[in-house]
């Protein structure tokens, strides 16, 4: 754990820099290209696991400012759906994410114990490559083609292909920066929790390696259905907002329950809460598009998954730092000896256990309880989006826009130009104007 510190920290990092960049440029140039990059050097570091450990090192490192696949897929989502059924499909992302880490561990562990490691990581990679093959036979191209600059037509201008331009406008969105302050302070204890959860099992709540294989199964399992079947009902009945508000209810309970809990039936029921609290990503992400316009889905995604990869880099050190803090040493652990089913003595008994045997996680549900306060600031749904679910921020200078155009126009002020009947539909307004445009006329 201690040796793949420093890369996850430095993939953390470079997520973080460059998940919002691709999501903007996947907004200009399309979804399908960015799918197959990201996917590519996600799956890029597998086969030199058994060829150098610091050839896979350096790779899993770098391969942090490009494995970025979940705002590119997020946002291929947003294109293909409407917001009705937006957060059930999130779901259903996230639902195969939870299946995949619940069985290819069990799968990985039994090709090892029968056939050994070099066939762990020849499936891998066939796998990794069967996936790139079928990005580029079976998946389209989602993003519309008057949304998509065309390469061989006409000119492109940096103010089209400028991706910070979309930072900028996305940016200044409060409601865009409330999410992402939300996502951040609750994602920060999840990321640490990852890191050192069933190496404390196994050193101070004295699970066997079983026991820790069948719980993260049981909790994957209710994972995907919380996901899937609970998060389509909640999203229905009670709104996306409130769905992420309860998410972080769950998520809280769950920490202070890992946070103060010492036996192992408490790990059981806190393992429980916590398939529940994982409603909470899907519904976060549905919210966030949202609040954006078809054409900037990739770069609200890129900046919730860059702030995930942040989280990434500092959770696991800031639970490592409280657990040496507080004497709680996660980083050894006797390997077992000879072929019988016998797990090692705990390094930890219960006598030397604190009055709080898990700081960190308690620590995180108080962060925690920050995201739930801040969430509680975010509307219900952008005001903008209310009336007609395709103005948001691209739209709103649409208005200076249009006095900026009839200052222009001079004589033909009143004369419509070609293409504005879409863009500015005659409303009320317009004919209480016509009179005293008309006696204006130079």
């Amino acid at each position: 754990m201690l040796t793949l510190t420093p890369p996850l920290h430095v993939k953390g990092l470079l997520s973080f820099m460059s998940a919002p960049l691709i999501g903007a440029l996947s907004d200009v140039w399309g979804r399908r290209s960015f799918l197959l990059v990201t996917v590519f050097f996600t799956c890029a570091p597998i086969p030199l696991m058994r060829l150098s450990p610091w050839w896979y090192f350096a790779m899993i490192s770098m391969s942090g400012a490009f494995s970025v696949t979940f705002s590119v897929i997020f946002a291929y989502v947003a294109d293909v759906t409407d917001e009705r059924e937006r957060s059930t499909a999130y779901g259903l992302v996230s639902a195969t994410f939870a299946a995949s880490l619940v069985t290819s561990p069990a799968i990985g562990a039994y090709l090892s114990a029968w056939y050994g490691d070099n066939l762990v990581v020849l499936v891998a990679t066939l796998i990794a490559l069967a996936d790139i093959c079928f990005i580029l036979l079976a998946v389209p191209e989602s993003l519309p083609d008057k949304m998509r600059l065309n390469t061989w037509g006409a000119p492109i201008s940096w103010e089209q292909a400028d991706p910070f331009a979309s930072l900028r406008k996305v940016g200044q969105d409060p409601t865009v920066l409330l999410i992402c302050i939300t996502v951040f302070l609750s994602y920060l204890p999840e990321a640490g929790q990852y890191s050192s959860f069933f190496l404390y099992l196994r050193q101070v709540i004295n699970f066997s390696s079983t026991t820790i294989a069948v719980f993260i199964g049981v909790v994957g399992i209710l994972s995907i259905v919380a996901q899937t079947l609970i998060l389509t009902l909640l999203m229905r009945t009670l709104g996306n907002k409130n769905t992420v508000l309860l998410g972080l209810g769950f998520q809280i309970l769950q920490l202070a329950w890992y946070g103060f809990g010492s036996e192992p039936w408490m790990m059981w029921a806190a393992g429980a809460v916590a398939a529940m609290s994982s409603i909470t990503f899907p519904a976060v992400s549905a919210l966030v598009s949202q609040s954006a316009d078809p054409d900037k889905q990739g770069v609200v995604q890129g900046m919730i998954t860059g702030i995930r990869g942040l989280c990434n880099g500092l959770g696991p050190a800031l639970y490592g730092f409280i657990f040496f803090l507080f004497n709680v040493e996660l980083d050894t652990m006797d390997p077992i000896q000879g072929d019988f089913n016998i797990d090692p003595l705990p390094l930890h008994s219960p006598t030397e256990r604190g009055l709080i045997p898990g700081p960190p996680f308690l620590l995180g549900a108080c962060t925690v309880v920050i995201a739930f306060i801040v969430a509680l600031f975010i509307p219900e749904k952008p005001s903008s989006s209310s009336s007609s679910p395709q103005l948001s921020l691209s739209d709103k200078p649409h208005p200076d826009s249009k006095a900026s155009m009839s200052s222009l126009a001079g004589v033909h002020i009143n004369t419509p130009l070609p293409g504005s009947d879409e863009e500015t539909p005659p409303t009320a307004s317009d004919e209480d104007f016509e009179p005293l445009l008309q006696d204006s006329i130079v």
